[in-house]
């Protein structure tokens, strides 16, 4: 099988977010991932790195600006 896992990256963790993923498609600001089994998530983050022969993607999640009455 040639499915991968999906890891979301926020500072210095590597968080997994879905297992046997079989299709990452760009999704408006983030992207949706569906795994094998029909699993679907959206994540608003961006293709961070692959590693193909281990089958894994790394997702960096979008920096929040709030503004500064919203702190």
């Amino acid at each position: 099988m040639c499915e991968a896992n999906a890891y979301l990256i926020e500072g210095d963790e590597k968080k997994l977010v879905m297992e046997a993923v079989d299709t990452i498609e760009p999704d408006g600001e983030g992207v949706s991932l569906i795994s094998i089994f029909g699993e679907q998530k959206f994540l608003k983050a961006r293709i961070h790195s692959l590693s193909l022969v281990e089958h894994k993607v790394f997702l960096k999640a979008y920096k929040q600006h709030l503004s500064p009455k919203m702190k």
